[in-house]
């Protein structure tokens, strides 16, 4: 699988974010804001703004005298046999909270041996998830998750994975042409949400941010009913905002 080579800007911040996990673990009696900033090289509104994410997500602490240091997250992430199943609940309980802050059903999907999965979701009665009538693996081309996916990899990747899903139209509004889908995963700005308008299923609408963590291809993702639409925006808009946070959690 080859993937394109320009990251996208939450895997700078995941970058920034580790720099900063790394000086904190350094200093095990607890490092203050400015040497932190002084030893990252990071401005100090963006190391403001990274420090009060990893301490809402328990990366770090902060003790009495105001100096970092780490947290309970970042021990139980790097605990061994147990870390896959301490990743997978804190996703999960992120998701779940995604789930009602955005009131929509919302979902993690990777690209892994080269096949969309759907790893984890968080759905609920009044959030029901998409009816997957169509094999997920099958529709990259008109799914916002696939199409997300898709523009994380190179053409090659992209050519590899249509030649063992051939493009199908699924509704009126599904793209069939490589070349005219290849163009839109061009011209896609990393930090602007994909969207699928109806062009997996009638009646649904979906949005999906990257989760862009090493060399692991992910997304994060939410589906609403078209009755909905109107708030696709402001959901996607929440999810690039909790990106970093999550691609965090899938490379420590």
């Amino acid at each position: 699988m080859a993937l394109k080579p320009e990251p996208t800007a939450p895997f700078h911040s995941v970058q920034y974010a580790l720099r900063v996990l790394e000086t904190v673990a350094k200093h095990g009696g607890g490092v203050s804001d400015a040497q932190i900033a002084r030893e990252c090289g990071l401005p100090t509104a963006h190391l403001t703004s990274m420090l009060r994410m990893l301490l809402s997500e328990g990366y770090v602490e902060q003790v009495t005298d105001g100096a970092y240091v780490a947290g309970d997250s970042l021990a139980l992430l790097g605990s061994g046999a147990t870390r896959k199943e301490a990743i997978e609940a804190k996703l999960q309980r992120t998701l779940d909270q995604l789930r009602d802050s955005v009131g929509a059903a919302v979902y993690i999907s990777r690209y892994i041996d080269g096949e969309v999965r759907v790893t984890q979701f968080a759905d609920g009665p009044h959030t029901p998830k998409v009816n997957e009538w169509v094999d997920f693996r099958s529709a990259a081309h008109a799914s916002a998750v696939g199409k997300c996916l898709l523009t994380q990899l190179d053409r090659n990747g992209r050519r590899d994975h249509l030649s063992r899903h051939k493009i199908a139209r699924l509704t009126s509004r599904t793209i069939t042409s490589e070349r005219l889908l290849f163009s839109k995963l061009d011209s896609q700005p990393p930090t602007v949400p994909v969207l699928d308008l109806q062009e997996y299923a009638v009646g649904t609408v979906c949005a999906a941010v990257p989760l862009t963590a090493g060399a692991a291809v992910g997304c994060l993702a939410v589906s609403l009913p078209i009755e909905h639409a109107h708030r696709l925006r402001s959901a996607a808009d929440t999810l690039n905002r909790r990106a970093a946070p999550m691609a965090l959690s899938l490379v420590l």
